[in-house]
């Protein structure tokens, strides 16, 4: 038997390390290609790491909450002879990055509204507000499951995602009444602190968790890329003293300008213009006039950038929020920032952005106008 050893694969030039945070697979188990292996996250992008080999996982190089650098071997995997004989011990594998995709609309950086209509084609996977991984997409098209009725799986996965196995834990499960999507929820039951608390004799005291709080209060726990959120802006607040300015201006014209141009522009770039590339080049050429607010601090030192990185506030659909950041956007056109937002914005929704794509950034641009 050959073994495969499986690296800890590239995730963009200034990263070089990343967490492991949930081994999907353990060793014994037997391993399909593409079968995720393990979660793992960096700054702010979690990824799951697919094998590409088919095999059974013998070992694991690192725990769960131990930090990996990346070309280090993660996992080893027993091959057989026959399926060793192509395969390139050290070959990198494609991550995949785990978060929900929402559709896109016209301010490119905020979550889309709900369609009332429903798509004719039962595999057009653009029309679901889930992030699915290809391998699962395709056995869901070869066993004839509709989007619809994907949607309505559980999934065991980060943020409730669908994995191979729940998708053929329920086509063994499958029934006349699940085809036709009447799928009753499971019912919501009390934690077992709470059950204690009811239970309890009348003359004795709840535990302190429990009375300390309503009944009704609902706990949750934070993910993982929220408590980054939070360290970060408390670490934001450490650093600089923080003030808010407000100034009104006029954009009656900039609307009108838009309007005009929008249906031309698309036709003649391929591309959807939307208000934020016009603000990102208003930011961009503010800064080129007034260069001392595209600074960073280091105790006392003021540290004045060079480059003029922008990033978009991204929200996405499970609250949390990202930055993907539009490089040296001093030297794009309106052309080419409209094609860098739309082309960040669309890979932030489907959780393909690389960490390099959310680092570097000097100034942040946030646009609330999509609600009201």
């Amino acid at each position: 038997m050959a073994q495969y050893e499986l690296l800890l694969p590239k995730m963009g030039e200034s990263v070089a390390e990343a967490t492991i945070i949930k081994w999907a697979k353990q060793p014994g188990d037997e391993i399909e290609i593409d079968d995720i292996i393990l979660e793992i996250a960096t700054d702010k992008v979690d990824s799951e790491v697919p094998s590409p080999v088919k095999g059974k996982l013998v070992e694991h190089r690192f725990t769960e909450n131990n930090v990996a650098q990346v070309g280090d071997v993660i996992a080893v995997i027993e091959v057989g002879e026959e399926d060793s004989s192509n395969i390139d011990t050290y070959k990198e594998v494609e991550i995949i990055n785990e978060v929900e995709k929402v559709q896109p609309d016209d301010i490119p950086f905020l979550p889309e509204t709900a369609k009332d209509e429903v798509s004719e084609a039962q595999h057009d996977f653009s029309k679901s507000d889930k992030f699915y991984s290809p391998l699962v997409k395709s056995i869901a098209q070869e066993e004839g499951i509709s989007v619809s009725e994907l949607d309505h799986i559980e999934g065991s996965g980060n943020d409730g995602r669908v994995t191979k196995d729940d998708l053929l834990g329920y086509i063994s499960n499958r029934n006349p009444q699940a085809k036709n999507n009447s799928i009753t929820p499971k019912p919501e039951t009390k934690s077992e602190k709470e059950q204690e608390a009811l239970e309890a004799p009348k003359d004795e005291p709840a535990p302190s968790s429990v009375a300390s709080r309503p009944m009704s209060d609902e706990i949750i726990e934070m993910d993982r890329m929220r408590k980054v959120i939070s360290e970060h802006m408390i670490a934001s607040k450490e650093t600089a003293a923080h003030v808010t300015s407000f100034v009104e201006a006029d954009v009656t014209n900039l609307v009108l300008w838009r309007d005009r141009v929008k249906g031309v522009f698309e036709k003649r770039e391929g591309e959807k213009i939307t208000f934020t590339p016009i603000f990102v080049e208003a930011v961009a050429k503010a800064i080129k006039d007034m260069p001392m607010i595209n600074i960073s601090l280091n105790g006392h030192q003021i540290i004045k950038k060079k480059d003029i990185n922008i990033g978009m506030a991204t929200a996405l659909p499970n609250g949390n929020l990202i930055v993907p950041v539009i490089k040296n956007a001093d030297q794009l056109n309106l052309v080419g920032l409209t094609k860098a937002v739309n082309s960040l914005a669309k890979r932030a929704r489907e959780n393909k952005l690389l960490p390099d794509e959310v680092k570097g950034g000097t100034i942040t641009l946030t646009n609330i106008g999509g609600f009201g």
